[in-house]
C-alpha cells in the first residue's frame, strides 16, 4: 500500500501515466479516425462492385418480356432466366436477387417478377416470392431510392442495412434498372449482399493500431523515464532536498550551482540560493521587528490605561449626591482614541460636563485630547463661564499647535441647587434633551468654530432651566456616523429613536440601549471611529434614587 502511495506521489510515475494516457488517447483518436475513413472506403468500393455484379445480372434478363411475365405466362424463357439468376447468384455470394415492378403513381407498391434466394450465405431464413407476390414498400428511402432510377435516370441505388430489426443480418441491397429494347426502365433488379465482409476487412486494421499503439508507448515511456530522471528528476531532487534541509534548520547552505542545462531549472536553483539569503536576513531583521513591535505593544497597551485613567471611569461617580445621576462610556477604535468625556463637581452646587472629539486618530489624536482634557478642567476650576473658558482653552491649543489639529467641544456647567444649565460648543454634535415624562429630542445650540482652529475666537454660551428628572444626553460624532458593512450610517433618528426605547430609564441604561442599537445595526462591520457619549439626569434638592 505505501509503495501504491509512493508511485501516485512520484513526479516520474505520474509524467509516464500521462504520456501513456496521451498516447492511448491519440491511439484511440487516430483509430477512431482510420475506422472511419477505412469503412466509408471500403463502403464506396463494396457500392461500386455490388453495382457491377447487379449491372451484369441485368444482361441475364430480358426487358422486354417483364409484362408478359406478369401477365402468366410463364414460358421457357422465364424458366431458364430464372435458373441464370439462380445460379449467378449462388456463384457470387450474395443472399438474394429479385427483379420488381413497382407502382409508379407513389412508389409505395411494387410485385415480384423474379426473386432468388441464397439463404447459405448467412444463414439466412428468406423465403422465394412467387412470380406476381405483391407487397408494400419497406419505407420511404426505398420509396426516393425507386423514384431516382425510374424518374432521375439514376445508374444504381443503395441502401444499407446495418442496424436490423426483422432478424436478418446487416447487408446492402444495390438497385439498377432494367431496361427494355427503347432504354425505358421496365423493372428494377435488387440486389441483397451480407455486409460481414466490411466487418472481417476492418478487424485486422484494428489490431495493427492497437498493436502500434502499445509498442509505441512502450518505446515513448522508456525514453521519456530515462531522460526526465537524468535531467529532471534528479536535479529537482537536489533542490528539494535542499529546501527541505533550510524549512528544518534555517541556516544557509552550500550553493546549489549549475544543477541543469535547461535555463528554467537553472534559474529555480539560482532562486533557492537567494531565497536562502534573503530568508536568513529576513528572519534576523523579523527578530528584531518583532521585539520592537512588542515593545511597541507594550506602550500602546500603557498608553491606553494612561488615557482610561485621565478621564472619569468609576460609577456611580458620586454615590453621596442624590441630586443627580451621570454616566458616561468610551470605546476608542484603536488602542488609544482621539475623543474625550469629562464631568466634576467645580464646588457643592455646580457640576461641569464636557465632551470632544479630536481631528484624525492614533496617537497624535490621544496627545491632543489629553492636552485639551486637561486644559479644560483646570481652566473650568478656575472659574467663569462655558463660553469665557472654551475661548481661553482655543487661545492656549492654538498658541503651541504646530501640527495644525483641532478638536470639537461641548462644555456644560449645571447649577445643581437651580438646574440653571449654561453651556457653549465649539463645532460639536447637538446635545439631545429629555424632559420629565417626555422624549429625548435634539436640541440645535449656536455652533462656534472648533478649538484650535483659529485664535481670538470668542464664544457664546446659552442656558437652559433643567426641572428635576430631565436628562441631558451628548455624544461624539462616531454614534450618528457608525456604518455597517453596506456603507449605510446609522444616523441621528436610529440614535432617537434608541434613547426613546426606555426615556424612564437610569443614564447607565440609556448608554446600554443606545450602544446596543450600533452593535446590532454594524454588526461585524469594523469600528472606524471612537464612540463616546454621556446622559445626565437632574433630580433636583431632595431628589430620590431613580427607579426602574
Amino acid at each position: 500500500m505505501d509503495r501504491i502511495k509512493k508511485l501516485r506521489s512520484s513526479m516520474t510515475s505520474n509524467i509516464l501515466g500521462a504520456i501513456v494516457l496521451t498516447l492511448v488517447l491519440f491511439g484511440l483518436i487516430v483509430s477512431a479516425f482510420g475506422f472511419a475513413s477505412f469503412t466509408e472506403a471500403f463502403k464506396k468500393e463494396y457500392d461500386v462492385s455490388t453495382y457491377h455484379m447487379a449491372d451484369t445480372a441485368t444482361t441475364l434478363v430480358n426487358g422486354n418480356h417483364m409484362d408478359a411475365y406478369l401477365a402468366g405466362e410463364e414460358t421457357e424463357e422465364y424458366r431458364q432466366t430464372k435458373e441464370y439468376l439462380d445460379i449467378y447468384c449462388k456463384k457470387i455470394n450474395v443472399s438474394l436477387i429479385y427483379i420488381i415492378q413497382v407502382d409508379r403513381s407513389d412508389y409505395g407498391r411494387f410485385v415480384s417478377i423474379f426473386n432468388l434466394v441464397n439463404n447459405a450465405v448467412d444463414d439466412s431464413s428468406y423465403t422465394e416470392w412467387e412470380l406476381g407476390h405483391k407487397r408494400d414498400t419497406t419505407n420511404d428511402e426505398y420509396r426516393q431510392k425507386y423514384r431516382a432510377i425510374y424518374e432521375q435516370g439514376s445508374p444504381f441505388e443503395t441502401v444499407y442495412r446495418i442496424k436490423t430489426t426483422d432478424g436478418q443480418h446487416p447487408h446492402i441491397t444495390t438497385m439498377v434498372p432494367v431496361k427494355n429494347s427503347a432504354g425505358e426502365v421496365s423493372a428494377i433488379l435488387c440486389m441483397q449482399r451480407p455486409v460481414r465482409e466490411i466487418y472481417d476487412a476492418r478487424l485486422p486494421y484494428l489490431r495493427s493500431i492497437a498493436a502500434a499503439t502499445v509498442l509505441l508507448a512502450i518505446a515513448a515511456s522508456a525514453f521519456a523515464a530515462n531522460f526526465m530522471r537524468k535531467q529532471f528528476v534528479k536535479p529537482l531532487r537536489k533542490v528539494s532536498r535542499e529546501a527541505t534541509r533550510f524549512a528544518r534548520e534555517n541556516t544557509k547552505g552550500e550553493e546549489l550551482g549549475e544543477i541543469s542545462s535547461f535555463e528554467e531549472l537553472q534559474k529555480l536553483a539560482r532562486s533557492i540560493d537567494t531565497m536562502e539569503t534573503d530568508m536568513v536576513s529576513y528572519i534576523d531583521n523579523l527578530t528584531t521587528a518583532t521585539a520592537e513591535k512588542e515593545r511597541i505593544g507594550a506602550e500602546l497597551d500603557l498608553a491606553s490605561t494612561i488615557q482610561e485613567n485621565s478621564i472619569p471611569n468609576m460609577f456611580p461617580a458620586f454615590p453621596d449626591r442624590k441630586d443627580f445621576d451621570i454616566y458616561a462610556a468610551m470605546t476608542p477604535a484603536k488602542a488609544v482614541g482621539g475623543d474625550f468625556y469629562n464631568f466634576f463637581l467645580i464646588d457643592d452646587e455646580h457640576l461641569a460636563m464636557t465632551i470632544g472629539d479630536v481631528s484624525g486618530k492614533g496617537i497624535p489624536a490621544a496627545l491632543f485630547m489629553m492636552v485639551t482634557n486637561i486644559l479644560l478642567r483646570d481652566r473650568t476650576q478656575m472659574g467663569g463661564g462655558p463660553g469665557e473658558i472654551l475661548s481661553s482653552v482655543n487661545d492656549s491649543l492654538c498658541a503651541r499647535n504646530v501640527a495644525d489639529m483641532f478638536v470639537t467641544v461641548w462644555l456644560g456647567i449645571l447649577d445643581l441647587s437651580t438646574g440653571t444649565l449654561k453651556a457653549a460648543s465649539a463645532g460639536h454634535e447637538y446635545p439631545v434633551l429629555c424632559r420629565a415624562g417626555g422624549d429625548f429630542q435634539l436640541y440645535r445650540d449656536r455652533h462656534g468654530l472648533v478649538l484650535g482652529g483659529m485664535e481670538g475666537v470668542r464664544y457664546k454660551e446659552y442656558e437652559l432651566q433643567l426641572q428635576p428628572g430631565d436628562k441631558l444626553f451628548i455624544y461624539t460624532d462616531g454614534i450618528p456616523e457608525a456604518t455597517d458593512a453596506d456603507g449605510a450610517m446609522f444616523g441621528k433618528e436610529r440614535m432617537i429613536s434608541a434613547l426613546n426605547e426606555d426615556a424612564f430609564a437610569a443614564p447607565e441604561q440609556i448608554l446600554k440601549n443606545v450602544r446596543r442599537a450600533v452593535d446590532g445595526f454594524v454588526k461585524d462591520a469594523e469600528q472606524f471611529d471612537d464612540l463616546t457619549m454621556l446622559c445626565a439626569e437632574y433630580r433636583g434638592k431632595g431628589g430620590n434614587d431613580h427607579e426602574d
